[in-house]
Order: C-alpha cells, then sequence, then structure tokens
C-alpha cells in the first residue's frame, strides 16, 4: 500500500504547473524493439529552457516511435523531430489545460486507490485460506480483516489528501 502511494507521489510529481521537469516524461513508455521500454532508456532526457524539453534518442530507429509515444501519452504534448532529437515544447497553462492536467493527476490517483484495493483483497485471501487451513480461528480472522480494513482506509485518505493538494497546486495562477 505505501509503494502504491509513493508511486502517485512519483507520477504527480511529473506533473509541472510552471516549468520542464525531466519527470514529466519518465512515466511514458516507448514500443521498441517488440518491447515497452521506459523513455530514459531509450534516450537522454533534457531541459534546454524553461518551457521545453529534449530526448536525444540513441538509436535513430527508434525516434519515431518516441515521438508517438510522447503524442499518445495524454499529457497534451506535441513533440516535434529533429534528427535524433525530439523537442517537446510545453504550452502555457491556459484555464483548460489546467483542467485537463487535474483530470490526469485523478487518473493517477485512481490507479493508485486501486492498487491499495487489490493489495487488500490479497490480503483478505491470505486470512480466508489462513482460516480455511485452521491456521487462524475466526475471531482472529475477523479482527486481521479490521485491521486490514483500517490500513485500507487511511492510505485511501492520504491518496485523496495528495490528489486534493495536486490539483490545487495545478489550479493555481
Amino acid at each position: 500500500m505505501a509503494g502504491a502511494l509513493e508511486s502517485l507521489r512519483k507520477d504527480l510529481a511529473g506533473l509541472r504547473t510552471g516549468r520542464a521537469s525531466i519527470s514529466l516524461l519518465e512515466p511514458i513508455t516507448v514500443d521498441v524493439y517488440g518491447a515497452q521500454m521506459p523513455l530514459n532508456q531509450v534516450g537522454t532526457i533534457g531541459v534546454p529552457e524553461p518551457r521545453m524539453l529534449t530526448v536525444t534518442v540513441w538509436d535513430r530507429s527508434a525516434v519515431k516511435s518516441v515521438e508517438k509515444a510522447i503524442r499518445d501519452s495524454g499529457l497534451g504534448l506535441n513533440p516535434q523531430t529533429e534528427g535524433q532529437t525530439v523537442r517537446v515544447p510545453l504550452p502555457e497553462l491556459s484555464e483548460e489545460r489546467r483542467r485537463e492536467l487535474t483530470k490526469v493527476a485523478g487518473k493517477y490517483a485512481e490507479a493508485a486507490r486501486v492498487a491499495v484495493r487489490n493489495v487488500r483483497r490479497d490480503g483478505m485471501d491470505a486470512l480466508k485460506r489462513a482460516e480455511k487451513d485452521h491456521e487462524i480461528s475466526e475471531d482472529e480472522h475477523k479482527r486481521l480483516a479490521d485491521k486490514i480494513q483500517g490500513l485500507t482506509d487511511a492510505r485511501i485518505r492520504e491518496i485523496d489528501d495528495v490528489a486534493a493538494q495536486k490539483e490545487k497546486e495545478i489550479l493555481q495562477v
């Protein structure tokens, strides 16, 4: 559950509101060599100026795949190719763009909630198996199930708080 929260924080750090940041492109995966690879394993990401990112692709044959992955990432970016370098100008944050970014942040938060719920489900299944195999009593099962539910509720509240804070930061002009 802590891993889901940490992953959410990392993903939200990539949603920059003002300046360009390398972490904006880090969650993107590229389809190259018949596999999905993180963008930072296909090329070097740089920030030459505050509103521009560049990706210097190491293999010339992967340039089109990198450009397509950035365009299809849902971040609203429009990359431009110059040889082995893909330039990614960051658009000014209009009100509409800020709304789009809050939707992306919401998707990240929902994915984290689902991950926490999956961990809860796995824990509950393990408790049921342990009770069925007579490793724990019915009372112990109930006590541990309540504890797992409490941890789940606490993590989901943390996820909601982190997401709300990021949405507030994005919408701030």
